[in-house]
């Protein structure tokens, strides 16, 4: 297993458009392996063309970092600039907005 499996998925989500962790994993065709890919969107550098921001948790809600990080806050705003809205309480619809592929 590779994180280029993981990479290679989420550069084919398009923008306004999310994708669980979970799919991520099951498109790449290692399902069971959710945790895998957050560990992947973790360990890119600042110059990575894989969209990252557009992976959500099964809830449609952003997983925060350990330690602070701003990158909640970031993911948000990126999301919302491609249109991507959250709810009151910072779900998105994944009715709505989830990417099938």
């Amino acid at each position: 297993m590779t994180y280029e499996q993981f990479y290679a998925v989420v550069r084919r989500v398009p923008p306004g458009r999310v994708v669980t962790y979970g799919q991520v994993a099951h498109m790449a065709g290692l399902p069971g392996r959710a945790r895998q890919v957050g560990y992947a969107m973790a360990a890119l550098s600042g110059e990575s063309d894989v969209p990252w921001q557009r992976v959500v948790n099964a809830r449609g809600e952003i997983s925060t970092r350990s330690g602070g990080s701003p990158f909640g806050r970031i993911q948000r705003v990126l999301l919302q600039e491609e249109g991507v809205e959250f709810s009151e309480s910072g779900r998105i619809d994944l009715e709505r907005y989830r990417w099938e592929g």
